[in-house]
């Protein structure tokens, strides 16, 4: 007896289906994989570290004009996105068609990834750019200028600047030598040579008709000026104390501060209540007002409203610093706009990766000795 196998498939078991997967066109390659590239470098920017650039002089001699350095986000803990629909790789503008590059529609509430360490003094901090004036900002806090100084005080400090020299909780704060101010330098009658002064990176000019010259210079050059044997004498130039400035904090007659002279006064710390009176209103304020988002209402320049209600104390719910230039008398720092709140803050600075002098020479354009400098 033979038995015959049929060469038809059996209709009543399954057959495998054969599948055939389509290959990717050569586009759908290349957005799938700058698509990634985009999220990618987008959290890492976020998230972790970012460039920036240094455009202009108010931390000479530690940052110059032209460096390009990283900024670490998990330092301080990255700030989760206020502002979160915009556009990749810009900041609050697009190149060219300067349009928004973003979209205020929504909003979300400042949160902070936990970080590596808190804010330390003499670190080296970039931070949005702090409301100015009484009017508010136009752009999200996260879309404001990005900024760089050196934090001199942090949240429960007690600061004061006298004659130049700041003082934290009763004690000098340390003075960078790198830093820079400006100092008046008597010659003997023979001219600079301003190649010298060009090399040194020291900015000068003269009083007409006179042997008197400004320098703006860090101490150590001051020191290396002075042995020079046409100097015969030379000074740092602060304002005196009791000197009003309507342009410094907390601009109010009653203080009579200046940018090389204030009297002590605390950095608001989180959940430090602060008693409101004359004394404390043009101080704090701003922070309440701006910061915390509360409706402000002096009464008689001695009593102070907040929302409707009538208050003679307020705890802080954030902490707040205090930033300043080492390039002392060329800075715009908290000596004019005040406080730092937390929520401002970006990041702390790390090193310098490029180093560009546009006024150098064909073959000095590149400052190599900066080349992965670590900022301190």
């Amino acid at each position: 007896m033979k038995f015959w196998r049929s060469t038809k498939a059996d209709k009543s078991v399954p057959q495998k289906a054969e599948v055939i997967k389509k290959k990717k066109s050569a586009g759908r390659e290349w957005f799938d994989a700058i698509l990634f590239a985009v999220i990618a470098a987008t959290l890492i920017r976020g998230l972790f570290i970012e460039a920036y650039a240094i455009p202009s002089g108010s931390m000479e001699k530690t940052l110059l004009v032209g460096d390009c350095l990283f900024v670490s986000k998990i330092s301080y803990g990255a700030r989760t996105p206020i502002t979160p629909v915009a556009f990749p790789f810009a900041h609050h503008t697009l190149p060219i068609i300067g349009t928004k590059a973003y979209w205020d529609g929504i909003q979300l509430d400042y949160h902070r990834l936990p970080g590596l360490s808190s804010i330390k003094r003499q670190d080296v901090v970039v931070f949005n750019k702090p409301i100015e004036g009484t009017a508010p900002y136009f752009r999200p806090i996260d879309k404001r200028e990005n900024l760089i100084k050196r934090c001199v005080a942090i949240a429960g400090d007690t600061l004061s600047i006298v004659n130049a020299q700041v003082f934290i909780n009763g004690q000098p704060s340390e003075n960078k030598l790198f830093g820079e101010t400006t100092y008046l330098v008597h010659s003997d009658g023979t001219a600079f040579n301003a190649q010298t002064l060009h090399d040194l990176r020291i900015e000068f000019q003269q009083y007409t008709g006179t042997d008197d010259y400004i320098f703006t210079m860090s101490r150590e050059q001051a020191a290396l000026v002075k042995k020079w044997p046409i100097v015969k004498g030379i000074s740092e130039l602060n304002n005196k104390k009791g000197k009003y400035d309507s342009e410094i904090f907390p601009n109010n007659s009653r203080f009579a501060w200046n940018q090389d002279n204030m009297s002590s006064f605390i950095i608001p710390k989180q959940n430090w209540t602060v008693k409101l009176d004359s004394t404390t209103i043009p101080l704090y304020s701003k922070a309440i007002s701006d910061y915390e988002g509360n409706k402000v209402t002096l009464i008689n320049n001695n009593e102070i409203s907040i929302n409707g209600k009538k208050a003679d104390s307020y705890t802080f719910k954030q902490n707040y610093y205090w930033m300043m230039g080492d390039n002392r008398h060329n800075s715009l720092d908290s000596r004019y706009w005040g406080l730092v709140p937390e929520d401002h803050i970006v990041g702390k600075a790390l090193f310098v990766w490029f180093s560009y002098d546009s006024e150098g020479s064909v073959l000095n354009k590149i400052r190599w000795n900066r080349l992965f400098m670590a900022i301190k």
